[in-house]
């Protein structure tokens, strides 16, 4: 991509101190991380949490809550000028008298509703009025309630079934892990909260009428409800599963334990790069007319007569089921054969959630897996450069090539069952930002693919082409690697430009390629140029860290502790 510098012009509007006079704006209610709250899974949650809230409804009004509890509104007029900061509700709790509580976060699931967590457990329903238009705008309360340990709200949506609308609210939360002694000793929780309209007495309130609680081991990258409520779709680096399905698992574990031993493994597994083996001890009885094995490319299905499966689910990754085979050895043993569709790819698990086979890794596996692991501690860089297929070693790629999870996964889960209905791994397509481009619409997801990035808009209602490529921002991928201190990453609803910010001051602007006015060549190639892209960066007059990042079609909002910078992009002709 073609890189210029071109100089920005912005216009700021500074954020009085909370000491002024009453009615002004109060410097933004940061929470900073506590001495418990160390881990990966705690930064990324609230440490790096986003504290400029855009309305995608109304596209020229962002807001942030105050030291004093107040939501604050600032909106655009006159094309470069932000109105003064206006307050539009009042949280009725004293933040400040909690010790333990998060950032207080908002969403707005549609132009006239927002959903918002004061960071002390309780959530708050507000009916807003049309946003935007000071005649018919209030913020009113009409449900709140206290929900247990301090969350952030992840996503929300609006929506009306059977003439009965509702608002669904997904709450994140790191929670301790009492069972966790080898790991970070927390679990992420989803909690999925519906709240509907209900009649009594002729008076309609809104009450929950259901709560899903999902658990998993780190903060996903990625979580949204779909618009309709049906379903809930999550990107992660780990799996997040039912806590209703665990909690059913266990109570069969202990039924299990309580009535036998320790039984021996249902079935072995082993795996290559290309392929997957499953071992099943069969009774003698047993014939080649009594098994019967299904294969589909998701899934496997094992049965001996007319008993229930002996082994059924959603295998870990996709495999090419009409290469599939099996065989009964002269053991008496029944061998399966799977074809892996991702080659290299190393299985984690079988079946997803199944706990009743075994992996059997053999001595040139685990002495495989060793030899990737040496260059962590080699102090030669290639010790036989000329060997045929020489390992890939880390210090032959890139600094900025490297990231520390080379894996994540997309899941969608069913809303009433809450079982995965659809799963791909992502292999290294890293996750890179999310951002709204319709608000009737999912938001979309931004993955590295190579050097670029790609821009993925999900259709639940399409389950034949569920997730849909929209937007592609050339050498992106590369580019934002190579930024060490990086903090917040955006792009434009209309894809006309990407942009990321760092910790402090400095704001990377990357334009999509655009037809040049004037006739350009290529030095080396001698080749005529049809367009360009331009990189822009500004750098911000304040040292206070960037607290909230977002970006319009036109503008970027970039919010500081005491300070709103509106970045002019586009002209918006």
């Amino acid at each position: 991509m073609a890189a210029a510098l071109v100089p920005l012009a912005w216009r700021t509007r500074s954020l009085p101190s909370p000491l002024g006079a009453v009615g002004r704006a109060g410097a933004v209610a940061e929470v900073k991380l506590r001495d418990d709250q160390y881990t990966l899974d705690h930064m990324r949650a609230f440490g790096m949490y986003n504290y400029l809230h855009l309305d995608s409804w109304s596209q020229d009004n962002v807001y942030y809550v105050d030291q004093s509890g107040r939501v604050m509104n600032l909106s655009v007029t006159l094309d470069t000028a932000l109105q003064k900061p206006r307050e539009v509700f009042r949280l009725p709790a004293d933040l400040t008298a909690c010790d333990n509580r998060l950032c207080a976060s908002i969403y707005f699931p549609s132009s006239t509703w927002v959903t918002l967590s004061d960071g002390t457990g309780r959530l708050y329903l507000i009916k807003t009025g049309k946003r935007g238009d000071s005649a018919s705008e209030k913020w009113e309360i009409v449900f709140n309630e206290e929900l247990g340990s301090p969350f952030i709200v992840a996503h929300s949506v609006s929506f009306v079934k059977s003439g009965t609308h509702s608002v669904a609210v997904l709450l994140l939360r790191v929670e301790k892990d009492e069972l966790d002694t080898k790991g970070s000793g927390f679990h992420v929780t989803l909690e999925w909260v519906t709240i509907a309209e209900m009649s009594k007495e002729g008076d309609h309130q809104y009450e929950i009428c259901r709560k899903r609680v999902l658990q998993g081991k780190s903060v996903p990258h990625y979580a949204a409800i779909e618009p309709n409520g049906d379903g809930l779709m999550i990107l992660s680096y780990k799996p997040f599963k039912s806590v209703q399905e665990e909690e059913k698992k266990l109570a069969e574990n202990d039924d299990a334990k309580t009535a036998n031993e320790k039984k021996d493994p249902l079935y072995y597994w082993q795996q290559t790069e290309d392929d997957v083996t499953i071992t099943i001890h069969v009774p003698q009885d047993i014939t080649k007319d009594d098994i019967k094995v299904h294969f589909s490319p998701e899934n496997i299905c094992v049965t001996l007569k007319d008993q229930p499966p002996l082994m059924e689910g959603r295998l870990h990754s996709s495999v090419d089921h009409e290469s599939c085979t099996w065989i009964i050895k002269e053991n008496k043993s029944l061998e399966i054969s799977l074809i892996k569709k991702n080659e290299g790819l190393r299985w984690p698990e079988l079946i997803i959630g199944d706990t009743n086979g075994e992996l059997i890794m053999d001595p040139s596996q685990a002495t495989e897996i060793s030899e990737c692991l040496m260059h962590l501690t080699s102090e030669e860089m290639n010790p036989n450069p000329e060997k045929e297929n020489p390992p890939c070693n880390a210090q032959e790629l890139e600094e900025c090539d490297a990231f520390l999870e080379d894996s994540a996964t997309l899941c969608r889960f069913d809303g009433d069952t809450l079982q995965v209905t659809h799963v791909i791994n992502l292999g290294s397509n890293q996750y890179l930002f999310s951002v709204v481009v319709d608000p009737r619409e999912m938001p979309c997801f931004c993955l590295r693919h190579d050097v670029d990035a790609l821009l993925w808009q999900p259709h639940p209602d399409q389950p034949e082409n569920m997730w849909e490529h929209i937007a592609t921002f050339n050498a992106l991928g590369y580019v934002q690697a190579s930024k060490q201190d990086k903090k917040f990453m955006a792009c434009a609803p209309d894809y006309s430009y990407s942009a990321l910010c760092e910790c402090l001051r400095r704001v990377f602007i990357y334009r999509q390629p655009a037809p040049l006015s004037t006739v350009l060549y290529n030095r080396k190639e001698g080749r005529q140029v049809g367009q360009v892209a331009k990189q822009l960066v500004a750098t911000l007059e304040a040292n206070d860290p960037i607290l909230g990042f977002q970006a319009t079609n036109e503008r970027l909002f970039v919010l500081t502790t005491k300070t709103l910078f509106l970045i002019k992009v586009n002209t918006g002709n």
